[in-house]
């Protein structure tokens, strides 16, 4: 009699300094998109869990906040999110990219992770940048001697190599258990949540500057119409400066008309429904250093 393989399922938080592919790395595993992705520092902001399903495993993959110098209290909140993270996980992925050094920012990584007392995997990712691969033995070399890792595995989530065998790798690190969550869920996160943070990245990928860093978005309604062919939204770009709103909203309106149409875009490939989409800006001053405006743009600890 053929003996059936045991089924995995566990979480594994994926962390790593601001910029270096962990929500790439997290919508190739999903095959689709859940987290936002800009080639500018601290894209996300909050705990996004995406969830993988395989024949015998389910991975629950918990994606952080990049690590960075804090220099607010929105910065700080974004570093506690990814410290909490790993706490009752199974595994950690730590992403780095292919630099010859170590740097100040991954050298307080590691010694954050000295305390962590379940398996951390090293995921080497961009290695499409890297012409000779021999070039990244050094690099290896150097973060094997910082931290006693579990596994290096050296992987592009862009160019989707070696990601496969990082997902395989990865079950083998997750304790015999159930299937947490349905086949048909990929997120905990509610459309609202997604649905902002489509809407930010179309000002992260559109405006320049400080722009970017001193947004926040809120979905104030979403509403399915008596046909229910067409979506509704409304959501609101909080700015901290007034000359701020000016420039998002551009001249006769055209740099908020841009980030409206391609954000519809992208959430209408999500939603699978076309939608209407009415964006507003509004000046909440400083809301980045206010603790309560912090919690009511959505920024609260879990």
């Amino acid at each position: 009699m053929k003996q059936e393989m045991a089924f995995h399922s566990g979480f594994i938080a994926i962390i790593g300094r601001t910029n270096v592919g962990k929500s790439t790395f997290l919508n190739r595993v999903l095959k689709q998109k859940i987290a936002i992705m800009s080639d500018k520092p601290q894209t996300t902001r909050n705990k996004i869990m995406g969830i993988y399903h395989g024949e015998h495993a389910q991975i629950i993959f918990l994606d952080t906040p990049g690590f960075h110098k804090p220099q607010h209290r929105l910065n700080e909140y974004m570093i506690r999110t990814a410290i909490n993270t790993l706490e009752g996980i199974d595994a950690v992925l730590y992403v780095i990219e292919p630099e010859k050094k170590i740097g100040p920012g991954d050298r307080y990584i590691l010694n954050m992770l000295q305390g962590v007392k379940t398996p951390v995997i090293l995921g080497v990712n961009k290695i499409d940048l890297v012409p000779q691969r021999e070039e990244l033995l050094p690099m290896i070399s150097a973060y094997s001697e910082a931290f006693p890792f579990a596994e290096i595995i050296p992987f592009s989530a862009l160019a989707d190599e070696n990601v496969e065998h990082t997902i395989e790798t990865l079950i083998r690190y997750l304790p015999e258990g159930p299937q947490y969550y349905p086949d048909d869920m990929v997120t905990d996160q509610p459309e609202r949540f997604i649905v902002g943070e489509l809407i930010r990245e179309q000002v992260l990928q559109t405006t320049r500057e400080e722009i970017p860093y001193s947004i926040a978005v809120v979905v104030e309604e979403m509403k399915a119409r008596d046909t229910k062919e067409l979506i509704d939204i409304t959501a609101t770009i909080y700015v901290e400066r007034p000359s701020q709103k000016g420039i998002l909203i551009g001249k006769s309106g055209e740099t908020l008309k841009r980030i409206g149409s391609f954000a519809r875009r992208e959430i209408e490939q999500i939603l699978g429904s076309k939608i209407f989409l009415t964006l507003w800006v509004k000046v909440r001053k400083n809301w980045r250093m206010n603790e309560q405006d912090l919690r009511k743009l959505g920024y609260t600890e879990s």
